[in-house]
């Protein structure tokens, strides 16, 4: 018999952080340059006008990361990133719904 020990590494962010332009590229290790690109393309959505005003949601962080990994892993440009990460979201939303129906109905 095999034992499996999986080791997990994450950063807890919680959704109402604001995170700067310089900070979320620390947090997600993408360059400015690209996060400029995810913002154009409509994968980030930022608060405020201008770059030093932008201001990014703590849940901007999670986008960022799987937008690099889609970019650098799979050579993914960005409005296939934006595609994929709505597609993404909504799967998500799909499974809570399907996941609360289905509470609803064991509970009748």
């Amino acid at each position: 018999m095999s034992e499996y020990t999986a080791l997990i590494h994450g950063v807890i962010v919680e959704e109402n952080v604001d995170l700067t332009l310089i900070e979320l590229c620390r947090a997600s290790h993408a360059p400015v340059e690209q996060i400029h690109v995810w913002v154009v393309e409509g994968v980030l959505e930022p608060e405020g006008q201008t770059p030093t005003e932008w201001r990014f949601r703590g849940p901007s962080l999670r986008r960022a990361r799987l937008a690099l990994r889609l970019t650098r892993d799979l050579d993914v440009n960005a409005a296939g990133v934006a595609l994929a990460l709505d597609l993404m979201d909504e799967i998500a939303g799909l499974r809570a719904k399907l996941q609360h129906l289905a509470v609803h109905e064991i509970n009748a």
